[in-house]
Parts: structure tokens; C-alpha cells; sequence
């Protein structure tokens, strides 16, 4: 442990030895600073020599001789680079011209880093003087020149002007080049005739404006007259006649050599010669016109102008035919005439007259007749012959064209889609099956103005637009017109259709029995009819609350719809819906039906509550007979001792009062008396035998009465004694009660106030607690209980 710790210092000392050239070998760099310098000035006049200096200053950690790129731009586009490891550059601008006038800037780079200096401007001054050059200072009139404007030292691209002053004065630039480097050459052609001065300029674009150079030298320049024009004679005469002779000479007089003279009519050179020509025709009537006689040298021309007339020996035949609308079969006639002649040179008996189709003679008089056929259809002209002096001039007419139109037939007046439905506008086709266009059709309707419509093309037409009819006769009435020839009759048809169709009237829905209610079960038939409207129909009836119930389709103007066997939730209002093939619907009005009860219902229900009824006093009758036989025998029942059998007594109010000794008029309850069976078992309404006595007791509730208060008469009330009477028995005699109790309760009337309580008379046994019945006052009939 120890020994490792003191190598450890030599180990760390070893390491940096190994890594530390390592670390050296990674040398780093700043590029410090980049200025540019613009030498001598940032001013300087045109043609002075100017040096643009970049230097650089890098920061090394150790000596390294690296690669320097020096960029040097202006206005930021790059005009220079270069890379040395040296740590500045020149630019040299020797000399410096407007072109290098600007901002410039320089940037280094070393290696992945760069840096750029700030931007400084230089402003060059003024613009070399240019140098025009001409070639020929002594030029005719309209001869081509070279002149030359140059700025040799300058840069850019030049705008040069050349300009030129009269002896008066005046100056007019004479042409402006396109830019060009420091050198423009164009060619000039000067007149009139006289001295002048020519001079150039240029100008320059510059980012910081134009800027216009001094005006070159001027150069004195002598435009001189070309004695060149031409001189031209027509023998015998410039107004001659057809057949005549005529001999143009057209020369030039001048010491000039290559001068070329040239005879033209109409833009059409006629002969053409050095110095002078002879040319000699026989006049026609094309010839007649302006003669032009040209003189050429190099560039340059001079023209002599006469007019020459040359008189018809007749003139140009005119072919017609008639009639000017041929159809198919008709008889047409051509004709072939002159309107004029000179009689004193040419005998009219002696012309000769013939006719060509399509360039082919077909006869030689001078009429020609034919029948119009699609084979005599073609290009029709006439030729006139005559003869003079030994010449024979032949003059042609103009082309006529025959085609034979074809009789238009009967037109046909049909409805578009051919179906016609009243009350809806529609459309109608007017059309003819043969017949030369153009043809116009018409049509006529009822108080309406005439229609026309004009058909030139194939592939057209004549639909006319019609407003709806509200009846089938206003057809009869409609007709169309064709006509394809003033002379020709029009041809007339009336309107044809395929199918006429007739909306639907307002539909009519009936009931049938007409009756107002139906009885439930009954067969009621819905009849839905039109007065009018093209078959088939479609009739759909519906119920406002079930919608639509049935639909039949009838070749008749009314359908029905049978509902068999009615029921209840069938009522309510009815109505039906009519459509044709005219797509429009009507609805009729609403009825309503009422649906009744059945009779055999109302019996059944009659029945039902008469039988109700007859319960009802069945029952009556035995709850009658029934109180009637409770009353009876509590009037046979008397209080017994306990005994043989369980009996029931109803008291009357004056022998409840002897048995407690309580005035009559002072009950306010009625006091039953009860018999309980001990046994469930039993039939309440039977009488106990005799062999089994049960328990019996009795049960009498009294009120008193307040001796202060007078006694109270009741006619109606009735008070009920319950007597029960119980005989000794052994328990196991008792079916089950484990005692009997007889005991009497007079309640007083609960009219009495306060003191009055209720007082309860025991009898000789103890309370049955499960058997007694004890009826508080009915609050009902004794509102002060």
C-alpha cells in the first residue's frame, strides 16, 4: 500500500510527458482584426492609379504559417480573390475609371473562420472624353457610312449618342446605340443634301446615379446630291388602245458606274438593265396603270413615276341567269353580253360568244338554256372573242355559280319531346324535311303576332317557344309556314303531336252510404272523381291521422275504395289526391266520418246494466229482509239467562229505557245486543242446539243525562240493546273461550258537556275481551260527540 503511493507522483509526471505533445499538436487561431485602406484617396479624379488594401491579424497559440483568402468585393459582389500566406493584400485600380466607383469591403478566411473589414467608398471623378471616327466625311445623299464612337480607358457599359448640327444651328441626335464595353460602331445614311457637324457622347449607370461624358471632337461632314434620276418616255402615247403598241425607254444620265435601272407596274419588275432599258407590248386593258422607272447605286435609288391608260376595245362580258332562284326542274336561261365597244376598230357582227362549266366549253351562241338537275349544278362563265388588227383579244366573265335549290316539302309542326300538356308552356318544332337552305318558318296562333324564325346552317333549327293552352281546340289553330323562295307559295302545317295530355281537375271525394255517421262494422266506400284530366290516373286517398291508405291507378275519371267492416278508430277526416302524366297533383277536400256503436254493443251494454240494476235490487231487497228479520227477532228476543241457545234482540228505545231506567229522549246511541259464537266454525245465522249452550252475555251502554239540560226528542232515533247471555259452563264447554262476561254500558248522550263521563254496569262475570263490540258515537249524526 505504501509503494503505490509513491510511484503514484512519477506515473502523473510520466503521463504528461506522453500527452503533452499531443495537446500542443491541436494548435487554435483568432483572426484578430481585417482592415481595408483605399490609397491615395477615397476621392480621386478619372485615370488616377488607386490601390485597395487588405490586412489581416491573426492570433496564434503557436508560430503556424497558414492560408490567407482575401476577397475583395464591391457593392457585394465580389470582384477579387486571392489566397497567400502572407497577411495583406493589394488591389490595384491603375487606372481607376467611374466603373470602379463604389463601396467596397474585404473579407479573409482562415481556414473554417472568416472575418470582414468595414466597407469604405470610393468616388471616381469625371469620364474620359470619347473619340468619334468616321469613314466617308463626303457621302451622297441616302449613302451608307460607318461612324465610331469609343472611351477606350473607361469601364462598363456605355450608352453612346451621335449627333449632328446644321450650318443654322440646329442639332438633332441622329442615333442612339445599345450598350456596349468602351466601343460602338452603326452605320449612317444622312440627307438632305448640305454641310453639317457630327459629334458623339456617352453616358453611364452607376449605382449612384447616371453620369453623361463631354461631347467628343466635332467632325465637319458634306452630304453630296446623286445625279442618278432616271428619265422615261412611253411611245407613242401614254393613252392608247387595246391592240396598240407601246415602247417605254427608262435611262440614266450620270458618269456614275453600277447603276442599274429597273421598269415595275404594281410591285412587278417588268425588265430591268445597266444604265438604260427599251420595253415594248401590246396594250390590254391590265396594263393600264402607274409605270415606275428606278435608278440604283449601291444603296441608293431615284424614281421617275407615268401613268399610262390603255382604252378597251370592249369590254368585260357580263354572264346572268334568270330566274335568280332556280329549283330542281325549272327552266333557267344564261346570258352573255358586253356593255361597250369602240365600233371604228372592231365589227360587233364579228364577236363570237361561247360557255363553259367548270372551265369546259359547252356551247358556242350566245344564249344557253337547260333544266335545272343536280348535274347541270357548277361554275358557270362566258368568253367574248374579237379581232383587230391581226390580234385576237378574248375577254372572260365572272363566275356564276348554278345550284339548283331543292322545293321545300310540307313542313311538319310537332311538339318538342311530343308530348303536349295543357296549362304548361311548351315548345314546338317547325321543319321540312327536303328543301335548300335558307328557309323560314313562321308560326301562326290565335291572337298572337306572327313568329319567325330563320334557318342558314345544317344541323339548325326553328323551335318556338309557346305559352301553356288551357284547351285542346286552341290547337286546331296553330299552324306553321315554310318558304325557302320569294316566288315559291309557303307551305302550311298545323300542329302535330304524339300524346295530348290534360291535368287533372280538382278532385271530388264522395261517401258512400251518403250518410252522416256509419255504424261500427258497416262497409263504407270512399269515391274520388275529376270532371277532366288524361287517363291513366292515380288516385290515392288518405287519413290525416294514418297518412296515406291506398292508392289505385284507373283508366277512369273517378276510383273507389272500399273500408270493410268500420272500425272506431277508422273516423275522422278523409280526402284523396289525383296525378296524371301531367305531373300535377290536386287534393280534394276533407270529409269526415263518424263511426257509431254497433247495436248488438248496445244491447250487450243494455242488457249488462239492466241485470246491474237487478243485482243491485236483489240486493237491496235482502239487505231489506234481511234488517227486517234482525228487527224481528230481536222483538221476539226477551233477556234470558244463560240457557239453551243464543239468540239476537233489537230493543226498542222505550224498553231499553224501562230495562235501565233512563228516559227515552236522552239516548244518544244505539245499543246492540250480540250473541258470539265460540266457535268459527259455525254459521253465523244459525241457531245454537240446545245440546251445546255456550256463554252468553250481555251488553247495554247508557249516557246520562245532565239533569240541568231538558230531555231532547228524537222521532227518528232508534237505540239498540245487545243483550248476551252466557250460561255457567265447564272450559272445556266453552269451544274454546276462556270466559264470558256479561256486562251493560249506558252511554249518555255526548251532547252533555264536561262532567258527563261514561259509566259501565258489570254483570256478574268478567270481560271478554276478544268478543265484545263496543260502537263509539257516530260523529255524523251527533255532531256535539
Amino acid at each position: 500500500m505504501n509503494l503505490r503511493s509513491s510511484n503514484l507522483p512519477l506515473l502523473l509526471l510520466t503521463g504528461l510527458l506522453h500527452f503533452g505533445p499531443i495537446s500542443r499538436g491541436q494548435a487554435s487561431y483568432i483572426i484578430d482584426t481585417v482592415d481595408l485602406g483605399i490609397l491615395p484617396s477615397t476621392t480621386v479624379p478619372s485615370g488616377t492609379p488607386v490601390n485597395i488594401v487588405c490586412k489581416v491579424n491573426v492570433i496564434y497559440d503557436i508560430t503556424q504559417n497558414l492560408n490567407h483568402t482575401f476577397q475583395i468585393s464591391r457593392h457585394d459582389a465580389i470582384i477579387y480573390t486571392f489566397t497567400t500566406k502572407e497577411d495583406m493584400l493589394t488591389y490595384k485600380l491603375n487606372p481607376a475609371r467611374a466603373a470602379d466607383s463604389g463601396s467596397y469591403q474585404c473579407r479573409v478566411t482562415v481556414k473554417e473562420k472568416s472575418k470582414s473589414s468595414f466597407s469604405h467608398k470610393l468616388v471616381v471623378t469625371g469620364l474620359q472624353t470619347p473619340t468619334l471616327y468616321i469613314n466617308n466625311t463626303q457621302p451622297y445623299e441616302s449613302e451608307e457610312f460607318t461612324a465610331v464612337c469609343s472611351a477606350p480607358e473607361e469601364k462598363g457599359a456605355l450608352i453612346f449618342r451621335i449627333y449632328q448640327r446644321f450650318a443654322n444651328g440646329e442639332s438633332e441626335i441622329i442615333k442612339q446605340l445599345a450598350p456596349s464595353v468602351n466601343s460602338s460602331e452603326t452605320t449612317l445614311v444622312l440627307r438632305p443634301v448640305g454641310d453639317r457637324v457630327l459629334y458623339c457622347d456617352y453616358e453611364i449607370n452607376l449605382v449612384s446615379g447616371p453620369r453623361r461624358s463631354n461631347h467628343s471632337k466635332e467632325i465637319s461632314l458634306l452630304v453630296k446630291g446623286l445625279q442618278i434620276a432616271p428619265i422615261m418616255n412611253v411611245l407613242p402615247s401614254s393613252n392608247v388602245s387595246e391592240g396598240d403598241v407601246v415602247e417605254v425607254v427608262c435611262k440614266v444620265v450620270s458618269d456614275l458606274k453600277n447603276v442599274e435601272v429597273y421598269l415595275t407596274m404594281d410591285k412587278r419588275i417588268l425588265k430591268q438593265a445597266p444604265i438604260s432599258l427599251n420595253h415594248r407590248f401590246t396594250a390590254t386593258v391590265e396594263n393600264s396603270g402607274e409605270l415606275v422607272c428606278k435608278a440604283v447605286w449601291g444603296n441608293v435609288q431615284k424614281e421617275t413615276y407615268q401613268t399610262i391608260t390603255v382604252n378597251e376595245l370592249f369590254s368585260k362580258p357580263t354572264l346572268t341567269v334568270k330566274p335568280t332562284d332556280i329549283f330542281e326542274g325549272d327552266i333557267f336561261n344564261f346570258s352573255c353580253s358586253i356593255s361597250k365597244y369602240d365600233p371604228q376598230r372592231i365589227n360587233k357582227a364579228t364577236l363570237k360568244f361561247s360557255y363553259y362549266k367548270d372551265n369546259v366549253i359547252i356551247t358556242t351562241s350566245q344564249v344557253y338554256s337547260s333544266r335545272a338537275h343536280p348535274s347541270k349544278n357548277g361554275n358557270y362563265t362566258c368568253k367574248v372573242q374579237a379581232q383587230y388588227r391581226m390580234n385576237s383579244f378574248v375577254k372572260e366573265s365572272q363566275i356564276v355559280v348554278l345550284k339548283a335549290k331543292v322545293r321545300i316539302s310540307q313542313p311538319v309542326l310537332s311538339v318538342v319531346g311530343g308530348t303536349l300538356v295543357l296549362g304548361k308552356d311548351f315548345q314546338v318544332l317547325c321543319h321540312s324535311d327536303n328543301g335548300s337552305l335558307p328557309i323560314t318558318y313562321s308560326l301562326s296562333r290565335p291572337n298572337k303576332p306572327v313568329e319567325t324564325r330563320m334557318v342558314s346552317n345544317p344541323g339548325e333549327q326553328a323551335i318556338f317557344n309557346v305559352t301553356a293552352l288551357s284547351k285542346d281546340i286552341d290547337i286546331k289553330h296553330m299552324s306553321c309556314q315554310a318558304r325557302n323562295s320569294q316566288h315559291e307559295p309557303a307551305m302550311a302545317q298545323t300542329l302535330h303531336y304524339t300524346k295530348l295530355i290534360e291535368p287533372v281537375s280538382k278532385p271530388v271525394l264522395k261517401i258512400v252510404p251518403n250518410m252522416g255517421d256509419v255504424t261500427e262494422g258497416q262497409d263504407v266506400t270512399l269515391v274520388c272523381s275529376v270532371q277532366r284530366g288524361t287517363v291513366p290516373i292515380l288516385f290515392t286517398w288518405h287519413h290525416t291521422k294514418e297518412g296515406p291508405i291506398a292508392n289505385h291507378t284507373s283508366d277512369k275519371l273517378e276510383a273507389s275504395y272500399k273500408i270493410t267492416k268500420v272500425r272506431a278508430e277508422q273516423q275522422g277526416a278523409y280526402y284523396c289526391v289525383c296525378t296524371n302524366p301531367a305531373s300535377e297533383t290536386k287534393q280534394s277536400h276533407r270529409v269526415t266520418i263518424g263511426v257509431k256503436m254497433a247495436g248488438w254493443k248496445k244491447g250487450l251494454i243494455a242488457a249488462l246494466c239492466i241485470l246491474f240494476l237487478v243485482a243491485l235490487l236483489l240486493v237491496v231487497i235482502f239487505k231489506k229482509h234481511l234488517l227486517w228479520f234482525k228487527k224481528k227477532a230481536t222483538n221476539e228476543l226477551s233477556v234470558k239467562s244463560a240457557g239453551t241457545k243464543v239468540e239476537r234482540l233489537s230493543l226498542t228505545q222505550a224498553e231499553v229505557s224501562e230495562a235501565t231506567n233512563v228516559t227515552p229522549g236522552i239516548l244518544g246511541k244505539s245499543v246492540w245486543s250480540e250473541h258470539v259464537s265460540g266457535s268459527e266454525s259455525d254459521d253465523q245465522h244459525s241457531v245454537t242446539s240446545p245440546e251445546q249452550p255456550e256463554p252468553q252475555y250481555t251488553e247495554v251502554q247508557i249516557r246520562k243525562v245532565n239533569p240541568d239540560r231538558a230531555p231532547v226528542e228524537r222521532a227518528t232515533d232508534t237505540v239498540y240493546s245487545e243483550v248476551r247471555t252466557s250460561k255457567q259452563a265447564a272450559p272445556e264447554e266453552a269451544d274454546g273461550f276462556e270466559g264470558s262476561v256479561e256486562y251493560a254500558e249506558l252511554n249518555h248522550d255526548c251532547d252533555q258537556q264536561g262532567d258527563h263521563g261514561d259509566h259501565t254496569v258489570p254483570a256478574e262475570h268478567s270481560v271478554d275481551n276478544n268478543m265484545s263490540d263496543h260502537r263509539e258515537c257516530d260523529h255524523d249524526t251527533a255532531p256535539d260527540c
